[in-house]
């Protein structure tokens, strides 16, 4: 089944009535995110109200979808609805194997002029909203949106600049792996995450990770090659979603 696409304002209303329904995690204050991603959250995890953004890196996409897909893998396996606006190029494909439950997934490719309108709706009813930045956007639209996620219990998590985020992850280096010489393919990109905010999340971090993760993600050891023993790493089987009768 494909992530549902959105068209309309009519469209949009009849998914956030029954994503607004009770679900498994509604109750929860707290999101689950992967294991090797806890580190960079200050309640290591999606603080439901919250506004986690991933900056855009150089060059643009440089790893910052496949963060965002890891972002939404834990919080859809336990049962919440993800929206992602204004990404066209966010597969349904590369979602599924991330472990997003696509029957539980919107896809707004061009919201348009209506952008603000359709992110505020969908903030309503949806748990996570994922949603490019317009270059256009004023910070009094931004403000307005980030205190609706909080009124709500929604996540918001904006792809590109966004001032006042409590957490701001980014891709700062990454290097793929699984070419030899002259042959091979591209299999796994070690990738080193950045996250500095505010409040509880005010001191920088940085970690590095496996993105995608080959079957198995891990946390890469912050002193492996170094000549200091490393603890052995934490190890994650991606499980992809169970098929609904």
């Amino acid at each position: 089944m494909a992530g549902r696409m959105v068209v309309g304002s009519a469209a949009l209303a009849e998914l956030v009535r029954p994503a607004s329904a009770p679900d498994p995690a509604g109750g929860h204050r707290m999101l689950p995110v992967r294991a090797e991603l806890t580190g960079l959250l200050p309640n290591r995890g999606l603080r439901r109200g919250s506004t986690v953004a991933v900056g855009v890196g150089q060059p643009r996409h440089s790893g910052a979808t496949s963060l965002i897909l890891a972002l939404l893998a834990e919080a859809s396996r336990a049962g919440s609805w993800c929206a992602v606006v204004g990404v066209p190029t966010f597969g349904a494909g590369a979602a599924a194997e991330a472990g997003i439950a696509l029957d539980r997934l919107a896809l707004v490719p061009d919201p348009g002029p209506e952008w603000p309108t359709v992110v505020a709706a969908l903030i309503d009813g949806v748990d996570v909203v994922v949603t490019a930045v317009p270059t256009t956007v004023s910070a009094s639209v931004s403000a307005r949106l980030a205190a609706r996620a909080r009124q709500r219990g929604s996540v918001l998590v904006p792809y590109g600049r966004w001032d006042g985020a409590d957490v701001t992850l980014q891709v700062v280096r990454g290097v793929w792996q699984g070419l030899g010489p002259g042959r091979g393919r591209l299999r796994r990109r070690e990738v080193t995450v950045s996250a500095r905010g505010r409040g509880a999340a005010a001191r920088p971090k940085e970690i590095k990770v496996w993105l995608p993760g080959d079957e198995l993600t891990r946390v890469i050891p912050r002193f492996a090659g170094s000549g200091v023993p490393a603890a052995p790493p934490r190890r994650l089987r991606v499980v992809t979603p169970a098929a609904r009768p």
